[in-house]
């Protein structure tokens, strides 16, 4: 008995407005004219009246009906088209007062719903704008902590393909930049550093996206004003030595030079010792000078004057001059070059004093006996010089572009400072790593 009336219940809620209104009509018209019958069937014009009465009852109540459903199946439609996000739908006043001020509701709401769409369709297209030409890097995580979204200077930073980022979790990259943002906290800032050139800042927040946070990860690039700062500083430090030490170089030579050409000085045989220690001293004063006019050459550095010209000519040049060097250490110095011509803009005798530093660091990281590779690709606008010397370890490798540091016990550390600059003023990305043992690679992108 209780399932029945349960089911009954459950059936009765489940059915149509329209279904129960059309029952109830039917209970009723039925009802009454059982009713009438039996009340007035002895008095048939009572019978008949009421008969007609049922009958305008019933054409009153298909009437009221039609004009219920009406507006109903409009609703209807109504839910609908929002449910299809479809805004563009709205409905005409039927002259009907209830029913025009549900119209109006419907078709002001509808208005604001479209309006709102269009603002937010704006906001998201100008952010997605300000995102992809942002010159800071942006990575955006899902819900889930996965790659959803990464802009191009992000890209360009980190050199990897969209394509292999996307619905990745960070802690799965091997890329140096995400092994850092994978272990950054919300609000954390991190200053990063890697092929010993470029410098970032990795900083990582949170936005909240339909009630749930999200976060993103800005990669700021760091490189050129830092490299600008540093430039000022040792500019400002090698002006001032090279200034005190020549000054002072220039007074005490012409002493000494002075008093070896006096000869009175040396008639006695015991001052020969003190001449010659004299000799020695003037020697070592010009090398000190000429120490001190190699760090000028870094300050000195002139910017480069760009011309059309094939980076194959000034590869052969370069190799064409090092090759009897390269010949008395016993070292293998191959050529291998992919197209008939490598066409750049550049400062050809920067870019001879840059090669030619970086095959004499291979030749020397080799010693004797050993081989340097130059490979090139015009296509792939990459040139990489391969050497099989002892290699870079970690921290070598960050810090070899640093200026003044060097693994050479006589070192100066200006050599590839000054390939640095002149390659970041032709605006050329490059590294220098150990692939493997006896495999160092410096690699230049043009």
């Amino acid at each position: 008995m209780r399932f029945t009336d349960a089911w009954r219940n459950t059936t009765f809620r489940t059915m149509k407005l329209k279904t129960k209104y059309l029952l109830f009509v039917v209970i009723i018209h039925l009802v009454g004219l059982g009713l009438s019958y039996f009340i007035f069937k002895d008095n048939k014009i009572l019978f008949i009246v009421s008969e007609v009465f049922i009958i305008i009852s019933i054409a009153l109540s298909w009437q009221l009906y039609l004009q219920l459903i009406q507006p109903l199946r409009s609703l209807m439609q109504g839910v609908q088209a929002i449910k299809d996000k479809d805004f563009n739908v709205k409905f005409l006043p039927t002259g009907k007062f209830e029913v025009d001020e549900l119209i109006s509701v419907y078709n002001q709401m509808m208005d604001e719903l479209k309006a709102e769409r269009t603002r937010q369709e704006q906001q998201h297209y100008f952010l997605e704008q300000i995102v992809r030409s942002s010159p800071t890097g942006m990575v955006i995580l899902d819900f889930d902590g996965r790659i959803q979204q990464i802009n191009p200077k992000a890209l360009e930073i980190t050199g990897l393909q969209e394509s292999n980022l996307l619905g990745r979790d960070t802690k799965e990259l091997e890329h140096p930049l995400f092994r850092q943002i994978s272990g950054l906290n919300v609000g954390d800032a991190q200053i990063s550093k890697f092929n010993g050139i470029h410098t970032y800042k990795l900083q990582k927040s949170n936005f909240i996206d339909r009630g749930f946070y999200r976060h993103f990860i800005l990669i700021e690039d760091l490189t050129a004003e830092l490299l600008e700062a540093e430039k000022k500083v040792y500019g400002k430090v090698i002006r001032m030595m090279a200034h005190e030490v020549n000054n002072t170089i220039g007074a005490v030579n012409s002493i000494m030079q002075s008093a070896q050409d006096h000869k009175t000085l040396w008639q006695n045989p015991q001052t020969e010792a003190l001449k010659n220690a004299m000799g020695i001293a003037i020697d070592r004063n010009q090398n000190l000078n000429l120490f001190m006019r190699n760090f000028a050459e870094l300050v000195k550095l002139p910017a480069p004057n760009l011309q059309p010209l094939d980076l194959y000519k000034v590869l052969r040049n370069v190799s064409a001059l090092m090759a009897p060097k390269a010949t008395e250490q016993n070292i293998e110095l191959e050529f291998h070059v992919e197209g008939e011509a490598f066409p750049i803009r550049g400062d050809e005798q920067l870019l001879e004093q840059a090669l030619i530093n970086i095959i004499k660091n291979a030749m020397e990281a080799i010693g004797t006996s050993g081989k340097v590779s130059i490979s090139a690709n015009a296509s792939r606008r990459i040139l990489i010089i391969r050497d099989t010397g002892h290699g870079l370890t970690q921290d070598q490798a960050e810090n070899m572009f640093t200026p003044f540091y060097s693994t050479k016990k006589d070192g100066q550390g200006i050599g590839l400072t000054i390939v640095r600059e002149i390659l970041l003023n032709h605006n050329a990305r490059f590294s220098l790593k150990t692939l493997a043992d006896r495999e160092t690679a410096f690699t230049i992108e043009f």
